[in-house]
């Protein structure tokens, strides 16, 4: 099953529809299986007050707007996301949203027919909405950031029971970005081994190295931020790639999945003919009589490009020559 890449817009389009369809555009160019944004109503996730995340304020260069601010300000309309769907659907984009509140998770699966729903680590510990998101019957994508493994643990018994048929549990830092001494990637591998499931990793570290690697460890899922210019105001666009960052990271784990194989270790097609004039054969180290007998003295090991495999010596040594051999002719053996 080839990798799964989900280009998360995120809030990147700022707010606007236009930059939204040109995000679409963008990730379409750079292969990568579906975009994925977010969908909520301000006043149902956050209250006035609350202030903003230390990289928040940090990317927007405001310390003192607060979340419900900040986020009245990227909220797109229901009816802009339906635009959005018709146009990925219109380009040959997967079009994915994380529903952030119980509105937005009706009008994504009830209106928009996602096929899956995407849930942020922020929701890992909200039980009550778990078990909406279950009761809807869709397989789920669940980000694991700032959890334990009893928290994933417990979200995952209660998505199960509430009705979701099968989940994928990504790894992920949330962060932004994350530092490399956050990454540990090695805890992909413990969700794998404790869940038996698919898993795959939501990366926001700079980049594209984390990501690749993932893929390499067995990530079948890869969720990465991109916008059309990191220098752009908003909170997550200096943690994200840029489009052509985008292509080249969807190009490299690309060539990884293909450099993975299947496992069996036997040589390739191009090596057998290699092996023809690499590895090496037994031939006459001296001219050789008939009925003399092949010794150290007499043999040697070559490449010639055909003839007795060097891995026939012992067998070959101590029988008798059935004819004379010239120097450097291979050695023929009936019975071999």
């Amino acid at each position: 099953m080839s990798v799964y890449i989900i280009a998360e817009a995120g809030v990147n389009h700022n707010g606007s529809l236009e930059l939204a369809l040109q995000l679409c555009d963008a990730a379409k160019e750079s292969g990568v299986n579906a975009i994925k944004f977010q969908t909520w109503k301000t006043e149902k996730i956050v209250g006035r007050q609350t202030a903003t995340a230390d990289y928040q304020a940090r990317n927007i260069g405001d310390e003192e707007q607060s979340q419900f601010d900040m986020l009245k300000e990227l909220e797109l309309s229901q009816a802009d996301f339906k635009i959005i769907q018709d146009y990925c659907n219109k380009i040959g984009i997967d079009f994915l949203s994380t529903p952030d509140e119980e509105d937005s998770l009706r009008f994504l699966v009830n209106e928009l027919h996602l096929p899956l729903i995407k849930i942020g680590s922020g929701e890992i510990t909200n039980i009550h909405y778990l078990r909406q998101i279950g009761a809807c019957g869709l397989p789920v994508i669940l980000s694991t950031g700032m959890s334990t493994l009893a928290q994933v643990a417990a979200a995952y018994d209660i998505l199960m029971e509430a009705g979701t048929p099968e989940i994928t549990l990504l790894h992920c830092t949330t962060n932004y970005p994350c530092p490399m001494k956050e990454v540990n990637l090695r805890a992909m591998k413990t969700l794998k081994e404790a869940f038996k499931c698919q898993v795959g990793y939501s990366d926001h570290t700079l980049g594209i190295e984390i990501p690749v690697a993932a893929v390499a460890m067995g990530a079948q899922v890869i969720e990465k931020h991109f916008t059309l210019d990191s220098n752009m105001p908003g909170p997550d666009h200096k943690a994200s790639l840029e489009p052509s960052e985008l292509k080249k990271m969807v190009t490299e784990i690309r060539n990884v999945e293909k450099a993975l194989g299947d496992g069996i270790k036997r040589p390739n097609h191009s090596e057998i003919e290699i092996a023809k004039v690499v590895q090496k054969s037994i031939i006459a180290k001296r001219p050789i009589k008939k009925g003399e007998v092949f010794t150290e003295n007499n043999l040697t090991i070559k490449r010639i490009g055909n003839g007795l495999s060097a891995s026939a010596w012992d067998y070959v040594i101590g029988l008798c020559a059935d004819t004379d051999y010239c120097e450097d002719e291979p050695i023929r053996i009936q019975t071999l």
